[in-house]
């Protein structure tokens, strides 16, 4: 379970998060949406722990983000949008690491990284320097170390970028199985068909604040968007330029 409880965050004069308020369900996969700018990232930062809120709070499964964060950081897998990684370890070596800052090691987690790897065909990259992996082989290592703790909660930003069709239907085939035991889930995503599929639930956030809230069908009629699909939908809940105004631009 995630509870965001008047979660602010400001930079100078300006407002990125303003006083949002949302629960994530424990056992569900829920969607954070929104244009570029809009406090997504923003917003998952402050859960991870990464970023402290200016007010509000976040709770992880009832633990302060801030005021406990080791209980509740333990509990947490994040998946950043940018899979920065060290370059001079191995793959192996680097889910090594990330399990040993939760004190776990041992025969458990060798056999743990081994079944990560596995699970995305990383097994012949396990000993090759991280410097060599593609962009969508980092992608799957920093998904794998996301998961190496047996986390019972993600904070997931832009889980898509880099991946391959089939690692993509892997990465949804894995988070409805975490769901189904149990896990909870944040996703943020651009990528709107993923989103559809995936997220039971949905939060639109637009400057900082929640717009919209619920199932597609919720949003639908929130956005007066009868029949539309998710896209639609998010346009017009976001302000996305009107057909009209493109063809001004076009035409000079």
């Amino acid at each position: 379970m995630i509870r965001l409880e008047g979660l602010t965050k400001r930079y100078g004069a300006f407002t990125a998060v303003d006083a949002i308020d949302l629960e994530v369900p424990k056992g569900s996969l829920f969607g954070l949406l929104g244009p570029n700018g809009a406090g997504k990232t923003t917003t998952l930062r402050m859960i991870a722990g990464i970023l402290q809120p200016d007010e509000g709070r976040v709770l992880v499964e009832g633990f302060d983000v801030v005021r406990d964060p080791y209980q509740a950081k333990r509990r947490l897998g994040y998946i950043p949008d940018r899979p920065f990684v060290y370059e001079k370890l191995t793959g192996a070596e680097l889910l090594r690491f990330v399990a040993g800052l939760y004190g776990q090691d041992g025969a458990a987690i060798e056999e743990r990284i081994e079944e990560l790897l596995r699970l995305w065909d990383l097994e012949r990259w396990a000993d090759e320097l991280v410097e060599s992996y593609s962009h969508g082989m980092r992608q799957k290592l920093i998904i794998s170390a996301a998961l190496v703790h047996r986390p019972t909660v993600l904070v997931i930003d832009e889980p898509m970028v880099g991946l391959d069709p089939k690692s993509a239907r892997l990465l949804k085939d894995l988070l409805r199985a975490f769901a189904q035991t149990g896990g909870t889930a944040l996703i943020s995503t651009h990528t709107l068909a993923f989103a559809e599929v995936l997220c039971e639930r949905m939060a639109v956030i637009d400057t900082g604040r929640i717009v919209a809230l619920g199932s597609v069908e919720d949003l639908r009629a929130q956005a007066k968007a009868e029949s539309s699909g998710l896209e639609e939908i998010f346009l017009r809940l976001t302000g996305g330029a009107a057909e009209g105004e493109l063809l001004r631009v076009l035409e000079g």
